[in-house]
């Protein structure tokens, strides 16, 4: 989210770069949200009012004439919608009816970019390794995602 500052160091990436620094950044200072939201995730469901502001942003960044408020505003935005959604997601848990294999399955569906079963373990701490790879097995079943690799390397994806 820090793309606006119109450091491009890379070919491309440098988007996927600055929200992974973001990230980190976030995590580093208590925000423990991006550990079960993807920020990623997040800034895609938006990814025109995002791509809309940053530009705006930019625009006379140069002679540091520009305004900096439209970004913080959709990034504080962004992670109020992140919190908004692991509220929904822990009520969901705390419903008797709510089972771990429907919210492991749901986390695995709202995945943007590749992922490994040591990311979603640590996404759904509650859940077992197990458990996860039975979800994993049952929607490769259905075709909803597939596997690339094998072994300790191996990433999942939504087909």
């Amino acid at each position: 989210m820090f793309d606006f500052l119109c450091i491009h160091p890379f070919r491309d990436g440098n988007g996927r770069v600055s929200r992974l620094l973001t990230t980190l950044l976030l995590k580093s200072h208590g925000f423990d949200l991006v550990r079960y939201t993807s920020l990623e995730r997040l800034v895609e469901e938006r990814k025109d009012e995002y791509y809309g502001v940053l530009e705006a942003c930019s625009t006379g960044w140069h002679d540091a004439s520009n305004e900096i408020v439209p970004w913080w505003n959709l990034f504080l935005s962004v992670l109020r919608s992140g919190y908004r959604d692991l509220e929904q997601r822990m009520s969901l848990s705390e419903s008797p009816r709510a089972a771990k294999t429907d919210l492991v399955r749901q986390g695995i569906l709202e995945q943007i970019s590749s992922f490994t079963l040591g990311d979603l373990m640590l996404q759904f701490p509650a859940a077992s390794p197990q458990l996860i790879k039975k979800v994993l097995g049952q929607l490769k079943n259905e075709g909803k995602v597939r596997l690339d690799g094998r072994g300790r390397g191996a990433t999942w994806r939504i087909a």
